[in-house]
């Protein structure tokens, strides 16, 4: 185990062994806060992919993935920060990966804390979908409203009309059934031609009327169908968008009900996994410069005189040919065989170049 954990610290297990306990412990410790963070990331983002997708397997496929990274991230920060004799030059070292480590510790703390809340974020979901439930049939009935309203009107319409023929049939009543008891009209008592013709009038209109009652049905009835199929029509639409809000519960619909919590206690759950990212690196620039640590240093001394030493005698022997060749160069040069060597060849080159020029100009004059 503790091997294991001095891997994760991302340390020389050589060269530990042969420090004290005491080094291999520390070690195994930072390795050991390296791994539980990665094991923490794989947890949460795994949630959070689940999430997503609603499968365990693909959620726990890509959060391993996410858990690996988030380690040899993390080893990668605790390795490289090396000891120094300049507290300031560690610091140095040490900023730019804090600020990765809370980058990063934001980034594990975030779905845990969607688990940590879940049934006060549910309680927010449910509110924002009850709303957007009236919201959404609020919509849908406007869409719907200038038809429903045309029709009602027509509807309406339809009985005003029976309703206002009613009224004149009764009124002709009234006029015919006065007649016949004399008072309007002559003021005669019985039936007489005028009280018939009165009464005709009035048999015409409620003969009228009774058609009028029978069209009209007709039409309302028609209407009324409309407005059924109108109705039925919009239940549908409300029916078909339902399911896309009952679905408001990804992961970013999550994250903004979570936003809607109080912020302090979301706050210190982000402190307490930016203490457990960034405790490896604060443990080692608090810790002074261990048996290791010298260790490491006399290691990487001797490599840098060695790359030293290398690259001096390669500088030597680069002068050294170069000054050889110099030399040789320089004594060829005054040799009388190679100056009549090259004045042949100079004159030979002459004459195939005059050549050449002849023969061209025949060329173009013949």
């Amino acid at each position: 185990m503790q091997s294991f954990f001095i891997f994760c610290s991302g340390a020389d297990a050589d060269l530990l062994d042969q420090c004290t306990a005491g080094e291999r412990n520390k070690y195994a410790g930072i390795g050991a806060t390296v791994f539980f963070t990665a094991l923490m990331a794989f947890f949460a983002a795994s949630y959070a992919l689940f999430t997503v997708f609603d499968n365990y397997w693909i959620a726990g496929f890509f959060g391993f993935i996410w858990g690996l990274l988030i380690f040899n991230l993390d080893r990668y920060i605790v390795s490289t920060l090396k000891k120094s004799d300049k507290k300031i030059n560690e610091i140095w070292q040490a900023t730019p990966r804090i600020l990765l480590a809370i980058i990063i510790a934001m980034v594990i703390s975030k779905p845990l804390e969607l688990k940590i809340f879940e049934k006060e974020i549910d309680q927010v979901l449910l509110e924002e979908k009850n709303a957007m439930t009236l919201e959404n049939q609020e919509q849908v009935a406007a869409l719907y409203e200038v038809e429903e309203s045309a029709f009602a009107k027509a509807i309406q319409d339809l009985k005003q009309e029976i309703t206002d023929k009613e009224s004149e049939v009764n009124e002709l009543y009234n006029t015919y059934i006065a007649e016949a008891e004399g008072r309007a009209g002559t003021n005669l008592l019985g039936k007489g031609p005028v009280y018939k013709e009165k009464r005709e009038k009035h048999d015409a209109a409620l003969a009228e009327l009774t058609d009028l009652k029978a069209i009209n049905a007709e039409k309302i009835e028609a209407l009324e169908t409309q407005m059924a199929t109108l109705a039925e029509q919009e239940k549908a639409q409300i029916a078909s968008t339902q399911p896309i809000i009952d679905k408001f519960d990804g992961l970013m619909a999550r994250i903004e009900a979570l936003n809607q919590l109080p912020f302090i206690t979301s706050f210190f759950i982000f402190l307490l996994f930016l203490a457990i990212e960034t405790s490896p690196i604060i443990a080692k620039l608090l810790s002074p410069r261990g048996e290791y640590d010298l260790k490491l240093e006399e290691r990487l001394a001797v490599v840098e005189n060695w790359v030293a030493q290398q690259r001096q005698q390669h500088a030597i022997l680069l002068q050294t040919d170069r000054e050889v060749n110099n030399r040789v160069y320089a004594d060829i040069a005054e040799e009388d065989a190679i100056y009549n060597h090259r004045k042949r060849v100079a004159r030979e080159l002459m004459q195939q170049q005059a050549d050449a020029f002849y023969k061209k100009n025949k060329k173009v004059l013949s």
